[in-house]
């Protein structure tokens, strides 16, 4: 038989086998006695209890009679059989049950069902705590009879058996809760449980609370499973940072490819993919621990919106360094001018730019500032015009400048040839002929350019002797006429005085009577010019 036939052989067989149990579940279900009539007299089922019966049946036996089921391998060779309810609900209340196997037991149940094993969860947990209780007194009195060492192993396994109870309790309590339970019942089984570790510990004794710590340290259900915890979360978040580091590096790579992409906003992404790498893995890593982490997410959408009005400054920076990445007006090396600060971006961060001046002065600006203020980006073109003025004396020749500024400008190999240099008379000024010269240059040979055509325009007119003039002022006295003045006779004194007289002794100059207040007849001459 070629081997090619024997996959469709195997796929016929299981069919077969399929159907052959369909037909016997078929037949046990028609020859199922019939309920006699005196028992539907007495409970006759409701239309509501017969569709939820109904329902339950073929469910069931749909999952029964599903061929990838019957074919699969699993943890039985056979589907599970049905269990009742009440069943299931003394299994749900054996005290030896872990509380993994609890909740997962527990998930068909409804929420009516979920409060009614709470409450013998809650029952169970005060007849443990008052087995505790009278241990406790019992330890109490012998201590009090003045027995020194006083055995207490008994007290701490009543303690771990009760502990086991409230945790359990804490398990169907939550299921409760997400199934829509009454929260007010729900706050009083959590109120009781509280209540008594609360008011327990309070009335312990050390050495009591010892010997619990101890004996919690070294159970696997306490201790031992926290640490284990604790260390694969450690683990895991280092593994976690190791990950979001190979995703960072990649998602660089990537996004370095993509053209018209701004550093600033390749940093953002990159830096928002490692976060995330990190707090995805590790709400993955605590959900495997059986750890929920739905509760956080409401944390986190409460403490947002109370975040939101304390931090308004903030988001404003936030959404400015949004606008910034997005629109790109400068990036990381840029020479800008921003906030009235001017120097070289060395970083943006979504809530502030980070600029260093020429003298490396750090200067942070929160990006409010730098998106609400004019942005004046220096580096932005390849290319940029050096503005240069020159003044020449009202005596020189301005053909003779104008050789000489073109000369000096054509001999400089950094100056561009393509714009070509302007160079021409901008302005007559109060002192000079000013020429502007105005050569285009590459960004990073501005000021090269600048202050060599400083120096060497200087130079080239000093040896053709062409001055450049400073400023000067020329001012022009006139004299008024003698006729004018208040002028006493020769001889006499001024205002009447005899001009023998001889001024008193102390007496100011401004109050004497002698002194000159003008010019005396005779003095008059021709007006003068004095330059200065």
């Amino acid at each position: 038989m070629p081997r090619a036939i024997l996959p469709f052989l195997r796929i016929l067989l299981v069919l077969l086998m399929g159907h052959a149990a369909t037909d016997l579940a078929a037949q046990e279900t028609a020859d199922a006695p019939a309920p006699t009539e005196s028992s539907q007299a007495e409970s006759p089922p409701s239309p509501a209890e017969e569709a939820i019966d109904s329902a339950e049946k073929r469910a069931r036996q749909a999952i029964t009679s599903s061929q990838q089921v019957i074919g699969a391998k699993g943890a039985a060779d056979a589907p599970l059989a049905a269990q009742s309810d009440a069943e299931l609900i003394a299994a749900l209340t054996d005290p030896s049950i872990p509380s993994e196997e609890l909740a997962i037991r527990a998930l068909p149940l409804t929420a009516e069902e979920m409060g009614q094993l709470a409450l013998a969860w809650q029952n169970m947990a005060k007849g443990m705590t008052k087995a505790v209780v009278e241990e406790q007194l019992a330890v109490l009195a012998k201590e009090s009879a003045g027995e020194t060492e006083v055995p207490r192993e008994r007290l701490t396994q009543l303690v771990e058996m009760r502990n086991n109870a409230f945790e359990n309790l804490s398990t169907v309590v939550d299921g409760f809760e997400a199934k829509g339970g009454d929260a007010a019942e729900v706050a009083k089984f959590r109120a009781y449980r509280a209540a008594i570790h609360v008011d327990e510990t309070q009335r312990a004794d050390w050495r009591t609370l010892l010997a619990q710590a101890v004996n919690w340290a070294t159970d696997e259900d306490g201790g031992i499973k926290l640490a284990l915890r604790a260390a694969v979360i450690i683990g895991a978040l280092l593994a976690l940072m190791i990950i979001a580091r190979t995703v960072r590096g990649v998602a660089r790579r990537g996004l370095s490819r993509v053209p018209d992409l701004s550093k600033l906003l390749q940093a953002f992404i990159v830096m928002g993919i490692y976060w995330l790498t990190i707090a995805f893995g590790l709400m993955i890593v605590l959900s495997a621990l059986g750890i929920d982490v739905t509760p956080l997410f409401a944390l986190v959408g409460g403490a947002s919106f109370i975040i939101a009005f304390a931090m308004q400054d903030t988001l404003g920076n936030l959404a400015a360094g949004l606008m910034i990445m997005i629109n790109r007006p400068f990036d990381e090396g840029d020479y800008v001018t921003v906030a009235g600060t001017g120097g070289t971006v060395k970083s943006v961060s979504i809530v502030s730019t980070t600029v260093v001046t020429p003298d490396n002065q750090v200067i942070v600006i929160p990006n409010s500032k730098v998106w609400g203020d004019v942005i004046t980006n220096t580096t932005a073109s390849d290319t940029r015009r050096v503005d240069l003025t020159f003044g020449i004396g009202y005596g020189d020749s301005i053909e003779k400048a104008q050789e000489v500024l073109e000369q000096v400008v054509a001999e400089h190999p950094l100056i561009l040839d393509d714009p070509a240099p302007v160079i021409r008379v901008n302005a007559l000024g109060a002192s000079s002929v000013d020429f502007v010269c105005r050569p285009w240059t590459k960004v990073d040979d501005y000021w090269t350019v600048y202050w060599d055509l400083t120096r060497q325009v200087k130079e080239a007119f000093d040896r053709e002797g062409i001055s450049i003039p400073f400023p000067q002022a020329d001012m022009h006295v006139h004299m008024a006429a003698p006729a004018a003045l208040p002028f006493g006779d020769a001889g006499k004194g001024t205002a009447g005085k005899p001009a023998d007289k001889a001024p008193d002794e102390g007496e100011p100059y401004y109050a004497r009577e002698d002194r000159v207040t003008s010019f005396r007849a005779g003095d008059e001459g021709h007006d003068e010019e004095t330059d200065t």
